[in-house]
């Protein structure tokens, strides 16, 4: 028997990233995946709804930004004091912002249409990076990061940013992304 999956990410950069790249890929091995924004719904309502996942016997990936935190650790026990229903081994911490996952992701045929200077490590890209980075001929960063998620590659973006390796490998979301 299946079960279900809820993604719990913070905001719309996060649902679009995981609802086009990593949904399609996990889908198949659950009933139905859910994309759960939750920033913006109060911390007691997101702890009940972390408990009924679990007493459902359903799973749930916790994706949070690290931000300006100093270690994963670091940023876990802030997550675990504002979630006491959060079980460690689901959370995912994003280094640094999800905008590195969208850069990452950016392949060389990508760089070389778009006249963007590629990176060999996303790890220390910020929001304002990723904005500073954004061409021209984009009305807005909303298109931009479409245009990425159009040929986002997930072997390139494993092999510069170290999270989405890990995230990569841990939820087995590729042949094999550690060659």
């Amino acid at each position: 028997m299946k079960k279900r999956l809820f993604i719990m990410v913070e905001g719309e950069d996060d649902v679009r990233f995981f609802g086009r790249i990593i949904k399609p890929l996990l889908a198949p091995r659950y009933d139905s995946v859910e994309i759960v924004p939750y920033a913006c719904i109060k911390r007691d309502k997101v702890n009940k709804f972390l408990k009924s996942v679990s007493l459902m016997k359903n799973d749930y990936i916790f994706v949070a930004d690290i931000d300006f935190e100093h270690s994963v650790r670091d940023k876990k026990q802030i997550l675990y004091y504002r979630f006491s229903n959060l079980d460690g081994n689901s959370v995912v911490i994003v280094i640094r912002e999800i905008e590195s996952w969208y850069y990452a992701g950016i392949s060389g045929s990508l760089e070389h249409e778009l006249r963007i200077t590629g990176m060999a490590s996303t790890d220390d890209l910020t929001k304002e990076d990723f904005n500073a980075r954004i061409p021209k001929k984009f009305d807005s960063r909303i298109d931009f990061m479409f245009e990425i998620l159009k040929s986002f590659s997930l072997e390139t973006a494993a092999r510069k940013n170290q999270s989405f390796h890990f995230f990569v490998n841990r939820y087995y979301l590729a042949g094999n992304p550690d060659r």
